[in-house]
């Protein structure tokens, strides 16, 4: 008998620990607000596409983006053919932008809901 209420005792804390202690979030509260089938933004989200192709603007090189070095400066993405010309662009990113008469492309496209 003793051991019944021992096992009862621990499988009453245990469901109290995970129904409103560290184990709450597996019991799902749902304080969120959001569900699953409601998407996370609006129709009108921008979502940006990098370019298939980009100038390393250090060395000048064409490089596929999808497997370059890359890094923002003033709110714009550069892409770069090695760490060095990352780290050279990061160094003094000036020196290599006033050289550049490069038009940056505007790559936003509305995003689906």
């Amino acid at each position: 008998m003793e051991s019944i209420l021992y096992f009862l005792f621990w499988a009453g804390f245990i469901f109290i620990m995970m129904r409103f202690g560290c184990g709450a979030q597996v019991m799902g509260h749902g304080k969120s607000g959001a569900t699953r089938d409601e998407p996370s933004g609006s129709a009108t989200d921008v979502r940006w596409t990098a370019p298939k192709t980009d100038t390393d603007p250090v060395c000048g090189i064409t490089v596929q983006t999808r497997n370059s070095k890359s890094a923002v400066h003033d709110g714009h993405v550069y892409y770069f053919c090695s760490r060095e010309c990352r780290e050279r662009f990061e160094a003094a990113p000036a020196s290599y932008l006033a050289t550049t008469d490069a038009v940056i492309p505007d790559m936003r496209e509305q995003a689906d809901g």
